[in-house]
């Protein structure tokens, strides 16, 4: 298992294709940690599929409106068009890379729109630095990732089966 140095500021998360384990920035991205971790301490995120996976790019999830698959308003063909109650984020771009395991904010044309989704990068997809916020790396699981299921959208999709905050793990 990959060294957890700030249980507070890491996430593990249980997918259907396995393990995840993600160390957050707050010093990069302070407003975009606080978010996922309210909605992961909530429990937003248990269920929520990945909605869009382009091989050699991302896998987006996150929607906790449209895209959460134990829900009464799930809604496949809108998965990806929804986030939380909670209010937008103002960007917190920055010079990270979003390299592989790069974890980032998915968002609208405005850049203060992102809310509740996120992508994780399958390889370097440097175009994207500066214009979205990156959050987080992927620290153990990245091959867990990799099998997760392509598709725009993706056809019987994987999931979150829970995300937690490393620190409220026992």
């Amino acid at each position: 298992m990959a060294e957890i140095k700030d249980r507070e500021n890491a996430l593990i998360m249980e997918t259907t294709k396995g393990k995840v384990v993600i160390e957050m920035y707050p010093e990069l991205a302070p407003g975009h940690v606080a978010r996922i971790k309210e909605l992961a301490r909530e429990g937003a995120y248990d269920g929520v599929v990945f909605h869009r996976v382009i091989d050699g790019f991302m896998a987006q999830t996150g929607d906790v409106k449209f895209g959460n698959s134990s829900k009464p308003t799930y809604a496949p063909s809108r998965a990806g068009m929804g986030g939380s109650d909670k209010p937008d984020l103002k960007a917190e771009f920055s010079n990270a890379n979003h390299g592989r395991g790069a974890c980032s904010m998915a968002r609208a044309q405005n850049p203060n729109s992102a809310n509740s989704q996120f992508f994780i990068c399958f390889d370097d997809a440097a175009f994207l630095n500066r214009q979205y916020t990156v959050w987080g790396q992927v620290i153990e699981g990245m091959e867990n990732v990799d099998k997760i299921k392509r598709g725009e959208p993706v056809q019987d999709p994987d999931k979150i089966v829970s995300l937690k905050v490393a620190a409220d793990v026992k």
